[in-house]
């Protein structure tokens, strides 16, 4: 079946947000608090939509029930994973995801939440936190219970093109003024640690301390193992970033023609920047789509560049 299906994503409003997702992605959606597209999700909260083409105007997670064969016959019981990219105009809370089997209890059957992040920009000198400074459980739940953030977040020095890659149990937050594509499992299960003491609507926003303390890992992980740039990547051909048990990520820089064989289950795919063509279909920066299962060869030509993302083939339900 050779088929793609293009996407109309849903924007978020956030505290942190901005204008860029319209301004320079075309999305149509006002306000100067929009801080999220989720470009390709089958979730509750954002349900993205066939924009074109015989299956118009179904949701994803209509076709995920509908047409699994689209899909690699999966035996997952979701559409498994999630893409958005994220605008952040402002610092967001410092936050940690549980793993499935947490979420599978605390959170009403909901997945945990891997992630990992592609800078798309940020400006000169821009850091991002990643990870934390406590050495046991004690030292972190005494710094925490003495507000000693400065102290207990470590925060990492990042560039255009760097990918990170954030395992649950990750403390992390984004800062202000970086643009990101975030690939992650199909949930929005964030337990928030800190949040500067900022004021939504007059109050604080909820914290989860009890939660984060539970699921966050001690001690963090090292930078080496979760953070590599990918500036060296030949163009023209599928580049694999990262691959893991949740899914498999890849970047592809069209630079006047590129022959993409898609052999997976699904491969879902993201324009971040310039224009072009997939088998004769036009896509431009802020296009999300899907090349389904058994499509076989695709031909992109143009000048643009892409993030890919599909799941390895079992499943799990």
């Amino acid at each position: 079946m050779r088929e793609i299906l293009f996407l109309t994503p849903v924007c978020m409003h956030n505290i942190w947000g901005g204008s860029k997702l319209r301004e320079e992605f075309g999305y149509q959606v006002e306000g100067n608090d929009v801080g999220e597209c989720w470009g390709i999700s089958a979730h509750p909260e954002g349900d993205g939509t066939v924009r074109d083409g015989i299956y118009k105007g179904k949701k994803l997670s209509e076709m995920w029930r509908e047409h699994p064969e689209m899909f690699g016959n999966l035996q997952y019981d979701r559409y498994p994973l999630l893409t958005k990219i994220i605008d952040a105009q402002d610092d967001l809370s410092i936050q940690v995801h549980p793993d499935d089997a947490y979420a599978m209890e605390k959170e009403n059957g909901s997945l945990g939440k891997t992630e990992c992040w592609y800078i798309m920009d940020c400006p000169e000198g821009a850091t991002l936190v990643i990870g934390h400074n406590a050495r046991t459980e004690e030292e972190l739940k005494t710094m925490v219970a003495e507000g000693k953030w400065k102290e207990l977040i470590r925060e990492v020095p990042i560039h255009r093109g760097d990918f990170i890659q954030i395992d649950p149990g990750t403390v992390h937050a984004i800062k202000a003024h970086t643009l990101i594509l975030e690939t992650q499992q199909n949930s929005a299960i964030t337990y928030r640690l800190y949040d500067y003491g900022r004021l939504q609507n007059g109050k604080e926003r909820e914290l989860h301390i009890d939660k984060s303390l539970d699921v966050i890992t001690v001690p963090a992980k090292g930078m080496e193992d979760c953070m590599k740039s990918t500036d060296s990547l030949p163009e023209n051909r599928l580049n694999l970033m990262y691959a893991c048990e949740k899914y498999n990520v890849f970047k592809l820089d069209v630079r006047g023609s590129a022959s993409l064989k898609q052999e997976y289950p699904f491969l879902a795919a993201s324009v971040l920047e310039g224009a072009g063509y997939v088998d004769g279909k036009a896509v431009h920066k802020g296009d999300h789509f899907i090349l389904s299962a058994g499509y076989g060869n695709a031909n992109l030509t143009g000048d643009m560049s892409l993030i890919l993302s599909t799941v390895a083939g079992a499943g799990n339900r």
